[in-house]
C-alpha cells in the first residue's frame, strides 16, 4: 500500500505568467525557486509544499491541449493551510490587494473542520486559505 504525507506539489498552465506569478508571490507570498524560461516551467515555493506555472503557449504547457477557461477549467481548487489564520486580517489584506474573498466558514480538510476564505488567481483557479482546526465536528 502506499502512504501518502502531503501535497508535494500541483501544477497549472496558465495562458498569462506575468499576473499569475505576481498573485502568487505578492498575494500568498510565495518564491521563485526555479525557472525554466526553455521549456516553460516557473516554479514556487508554498510553504512546505511547490506550485508549478506552465503557459499554455511553451513546450510544457502545449502538451495539456486547449487552454484552461470558464468551460474547462484545471481543478476545482486547491487549499493551503494558513497559521496564523486571522480572518479579520486577512479580509483586510485581500481587500487592500482588491483580491475578492468568499466569507470565512467552517469547513472539513485534512486536519478536521476549521475556518477557511477562499479567492481565485488571475486565471480563475480557486484557492482555498484554511485554518487550523476549531474543534467542531
Amino acid at each position: 500500500m502506499i502512504k501518502l504525507h502531503h501535497i508535494d506539489h500541483i501544477v497549472l498552465r496558465v495562458q498569462s505568467l506575468k499576473p499569475m506569478l505576481d498573485f502568487y508571490q505578492n498575494i500568498l507570498g510565495c518564491s521563485i525557486v526555479r525557472q525554466r524560461d526553455d521549456i516553460g516551467l516557473y516554479q514556487l515555493r508554498a510553504g512546505t509544499c511547490m506550485i508549478d506555472l506552465v503557459p499554455v503557449d511553451k513546450p510544457i504547457g502545449q502538451k495539456g491541449g486547449a487552454a484552461p477557461g470558464k468551460e474547462g477549467r484545471n481543478l476545482d481548487h486547491f487549499c493551503f493551510r494558513v497559521e496564523p489564520f486571522n480572518p479579520e486580517s486577512i479580509e483586510a489584506f485581500l481587500a487592500q490587494e482588491q483580491v475578492k474573498f468568499s466569507p470565512p466558514e467552517e469547513r472539513f480538510g485534512a486536519d478536521g473542520v476549521g475556518l477557511s476564505i477562499y479567492i481565485s488567481d488571475p486565471e480563475g483557479n480557486m484557492v482555498e486559505l484554511k485554518g487550523p482546526p476549531t474543534g467542531n465536528h
